[in-house]
């Protein structure tokens, strides 16, 4: 099984880049053969997104899916919860060491208690920051997560632009965390992950790519194949 953290230095900024294949766009009414061909193809981790019809304007996967996927795969899960106040379902889902949960920094007031109620639980604390809110936001709650998620799109659908500012964020998320002292910390990006957009957030600093239909499950190309590009895009 893929371990979190997977290195402890940036020494020449060479990193692994890992992938989070969006569960939202696979075959749902044939996902457990869905999540073996994505394991097949390379895939680190397996994405689910959350949606309450609050936080963000849609409703999609829920916490007995999430514990039905652990039943039938090792694979490691990367959750992200567009809810409001996810303090209230940390404890609805059955994970381990190797999983992410990551919350959104402006769904609850007090977002450090609920970062805090995920690493007590043994899980790995994600923050998701929306394309309006500045990464200096997150500053003081540097002790609290182990990955920032930058989200390249308005959360809430699929099918969106990447947003005019992504690269600039992305640069400036990574730059800043050096800067404070937290330099590997990692850095997610979510939203129209292209193979040029893939690119372009690879030289900015990211380390894991959510990839959906921009990338990876494509009708012309098999999972493995549309995974093997898209790593080979990036280098």
């Amino acid at each position: 099984m893929i371990k979190f953290f997977y290195i402890n230095s940036r020494k020449a900024d060479i990193m692994k880049k890992l992938l989070s294949a969006s569960i939202m766009c696979a075959d749902l009414l044939n996902l457990e053969n869905a999540i073996n061909n994505l394991k097949t193809a390379g895939i680190d981790y397996l994405h689910i997104d959350i949606m309450d019809g609050a936080f963000v304007p849609n409703i999609t996967l829920g916490f007995d899916l999430i514990n039905a996927i652990k039943k039938v795969t090792d694979m490691p899960l990367d959750i992200h919860l567009m809810v409001n106040e996810p303090g209230r379902f940390v404890e609805q889902m059955k994970l381990d060491e190797n999983d992410i949960v990551c919350v959104h920094y402006e769904s609850e007031v007090h977002i450090h208690r609920t970062l805090e109620l995920i690493k007590n639980k043994g899980y790995k604390a994600g923050l998701a920051i929306n394309p309006q809110t500045p990464v200096e936001s997150v500053k003081n709650l540097t002790d609290y997560f182990d990955m920032l998620l930058v989200m390249t799109v308005s959360p809430g659908f699929a099918g969106q632009k990447i947003f005019k500012g992504a690269e600039r964020k992305v640069t400036e998320a990574r730059e800043l965390l050096k800067k404070w002292g937290y330099g590997d910390t990692l850095i997610e990006v979510d939203g129209n992950i292209s193979l040029e957009n893939g690119r372009k957030m690879s030289r900015c600093g990211a380390d894991i790519y959510v990839l959906g239909t921009s990338s990876l499950f494509l009708k012309d190309k098999s999972l493995e194949e549309a995974a093997k590009a898209f790593k080979e895009y990036l280098e």
